[in-house]
């Protein structure tokens, strides 16, 4: 019986500390933006360099030149 009693204030323990860092977190800001994270995926890239035809490379690392 004495560990249920244990069992059943440990996960108290746990369920409370879980509640404290969600709170934390609620107050720290982090849920404050959730919709820029899902569209940053389908902005472009301004670092990104177009792609030079030619210059191809195969799976080995071999250079591929396209025929003229």
């Amino acid at each position: 019986m004495s560990v249920i009693l244990i069992l059943i204030l440990a996960s108290l323990a746990v369920a409370l500390a879980f509640l404290a860092a969600f709170i934390w977190a609620v107050k720290a800001g982090q849920f404050e933006d959730t919709t820029t994270p899902a569209m940053r995926i389908l902005s472009e890239d301004e670092k990104a360099k177009p792609a030079v035809p030619g210059n191809a490379k195969t799976p080995d690392g071999a250079g591929q030149r396209a025929a003229s």
